[in-house]
């Protein structure tokens, strides 16, 4: 493998750990779990006064967590590879 491919990888390996693409992971991972409930789970309105909130916050978590996986991957940090840096 060359040099220049060698940092293109790690590049690409680093950037995929972007605080962004965590949160919206988790986010999205949460917004899925509260549709599902939402959708098969006993819907419980007299609790919440009317709407099915497990299904509504799903839906909401879902949307942002979308947002900040797209935030990440429309505009990307990509960090230096370790050790691209010599001593001037």
């Amino acid at each position: 493998m060359s040099t220049e491919t060698n940092k293109g990888f790690v590049a690409t390996l680093l950037s995929l750990f972007d605080i962004r693409n965590v949160i919206g992971a988790l986010l999205a991972v949460y917004g899925i779990i509260l549709l599902l409930m939402g959708l098969f789970a006993d819907p419980e309105v007299d609790k919440t006064g009317g709407p099915n909130a497990n299904l509504w916050a799903g839906v909401i978590l879902l949307v942002i967590g979308a947002a900040f996986i797209a935030w990440g991957v429309l505009r990307p940090v990509v960090p230096d590879a370790p050790g691209s840096h010599e001593d001037e």
